[in-house]
């Protein structure tokens, strides 16, 4: 019987030999069978880092200059990482909240913590003390380690946990530290099994509040061989990935599945992001596979991207939905197709467009090998195969790539009902097996008794050059109840005015059925989470709650405003 780290091989071989077949990779791959104690930094990491002078991470500063670490090199580094904190006092399943930056000390505590057996917290430095403190009850942190910038946030937190800084020292922390000492006693391994905790995230709270989720040593580890296939990695890649640190993407494109494929990661180190700079990294890197989500696509199509596709052979996107306007540009740009996908913090890539197989514009794609994806009903909680709820099917057991659970009984219990783990997304599958995203099943709506999908609507809207972004939510109505309200940021340079409020529902109204007219606008800066997404929570609460109240919010737009749009009312139903 091979073991676990050869039968993690052997899955990950069996996936790089079907890259572009989807067809057989669904049907030939199976989860490897991770037996006994398996902990992915000592049993993957250090087996294919030792001796290994390739390079595994670039750093990338804003100047442009950058620093190369081997393999070989954060191994040793991340061995010392795990030899201070084994000093402190920290063990096997003992929480770490680690909240740094695009720097290497984030991929040294990562390693160090994990190969100690801890659990690790990746968190955003745009955590403030309110979110840390939260973060330390729920996750029982024994250790922090963080950047001397934010040490303050921690100021007011009470606890005895361990606080650890990198860079400037501070009274009362202790230095980050990787060399090891002399006469240090040996690092074995921790002995943790497959369904041990390893990982604590929070989810970006776009609609309530961050619920804690947690993952295993191989929910994660493991199951991110289903991005990997996704993305396309191939050993020597060089991958970039434009993603925050502390979120889930960055560990899924920044950590685990470039190195299931023993590819180099590439981060860029920067203060404030600068698309012209982006591309520029893109050819000093010789990049071969890229990951961005949408805005940061549609931030690079507003360059005119110059200076071609330079080694690149993948582009994916990920984070939202993607729009079809940024697939074109880049496919007429650089001759390549940006292939969308789909997951949650909760599990690994599950859909996606693969390499080597045809895209359907809007589609996320299919379900990823060994992702066991069904639609189901959300009224009576049967499987349909045309349009449902995105579910992963608990029927067999817990699928590998899915988390352990929420902190909250009862929010897990919701979330599991009826044999299904539930996403909170709807979709439609075409004959093909093409999966599309409808929308989150509390951003759906009706208005006149149509079903109206927000993300249609504002697809449309970003076309409009004056628009950056866009969210589309319902607006109370006393005839129709309620009615597709649009709030747009604008795009630099762009002011509002009754004019532009006018263009924009016109142009709308000219690319979609009368039935899905944005009848309201009004410009405003997008409220986010942290994560930067639109918190479209926030948007639905800013409108008066009943139909018959007929006050208008300052600064709000409504197609009744504008009589000479009543042609377009009199030839669109």
């Amino acid at each position: 019987m091979p073991d676990n780290r050869e039968a993690l091989q052997a899955a990950r071989d069996s996936l790089l030999a079907r890259a572009g077949n989807w067809a057989a990779a669904t049907e030939d791959f199976a989860w490897p069978q991770i037996n006994g104690e398996f902990n992915w930094a000592f049993d993957w990491f250090d087996s294919i880092a030792d001796g290994n002078h390739s390079p595994a991470l670039v750093v990338v500063s804003e100047d442009g200059s950058s620093e190369t670490y081997s393999f070989a090199q954060l191994l040793d580094r991340s061995v010392g990482v795990t030899s201070h904190l084994r000093s402190l006092e920290i063990g096997k399943g003992d929480s770490v909240l680690i909240m740094l930056g695009n720097q290497v000390e984030l991929w040294e505590s990562m390693l160090g913590a994990i190969r100690l057996g801890a659990v690790v917290m990746p968190t955003t430095t745009a955590a403030g003390p309110t979110d840390l403190a939260d973060r330390i009850q729920r996750g029982e942190v024994r250790a922090v380690i963080c950047a001397a910038p934010d040490v303050a946030k921690f100021a007011d937190i009470p606890g005895s946990f361990k606080r650890i800084v990198v860079g400037e020292p501070v009274a009362g922390w202790t230095p980050f530290r990787r060399d090891r000492p002399a006469g240090d006693a040996p690092i074995g391994h921790p002995g943790t099994m497959p369904e041990d905790r390893l990982l604590l995230y929070f989810t970006s709270g776009t609609t309530s509040q961050p619920k804690m989720v947690a993952h295993t040593q191989v929910s994660y580890p493991v199951g991110h061989l289903s991005t990997m296939y996704w993305i396309g990695l191939r050993p020597g890649d060089v991958h970039l990935n434009v993603s925050s640190p502390g979120w889930a993407k960055h560990a899924w494109s920044s950590f685990f599945a470039p190195w299931l494929a023993e590819a180099t990661i590439v981060v860029l180190d920067y203060a404030r992001f600068d698309p012209k700079a982006l591309l520029l990294r893109l050819h000093e890197q010789q990049v071969t596979t890229f990951c961005a989500p949408p805005t940061v696509w549609r931030m690079l199509i507003a360059t005119d991207l110059p200076g071609g596709p330079g080694r690149l052979r993948e582009l994916v996107a990920a984070g939202e939905p993607l729009n079809p306007e940024v697939v074109a540009r880049i496919r007429a740009a650089w001759g390549l197709t940006i292939r969308d996908g789909f997951g949650q913090t909760e599990m690994t890539a599950a859909i996606a467009n693969t390499p080597g197989e045809p895209v359907k514009a809007g589609s996320m794609g299919r379900p990823l090998p060994g992702v066991p994806v069904v639609l189901v009903d959300p009224v009576s909680g049967e499987l349909r195969h045309d349009e449902g709820e995105l579910c992963l099917d608990l029927r067999q057991g817990k699928p590998l790539p899915l988390m352990t659970g929420y902190d909250d009984p009862d929010k897990d219990a919701e979330a599991r009902r009826g044999g299904f783990f539930h996403t909170g997304d709807l979709a439609s599958r075409d004959a093909d097996g093409y999966i599309t995203f409808i929308g989150r099943t509390d951003d759906v709506f009706k208005s006149s008794d149509y079903k109206v999908s927000p993300f249609e609507l504002e697809s449309v809207l970003i076309e409009h050059p004056a628009v950056a972004e866009a969210a589309v939510v319902p607006a109370s109505d006393p005839i129709r109840l309620t009615v597709p309200k649009a709030y747009v940021a604008l795009a630099p340079g762009r002011e509002p005015s009754a004019e532009l409020a006018k263009s924009i529902l016109e142009f709308a109204a000219g690319r979609l059925p009368g039935y899905l007219r944005v009848r309201r606008l009004e410009f405003l800066d997008l409220p986010k989470t942290i994560s930067g997404k639109i918190r479209r929570v926030d948007l639905r609460h800013r409108d008066p709650e009943h139909p018959e109240d007929s006050r208008r919010p300052t600064g709000e737009w409504r197609w009744e405003d504008f009589p000479s749009l009543s042609e377009l009312s009199s030839r669109r139903p």
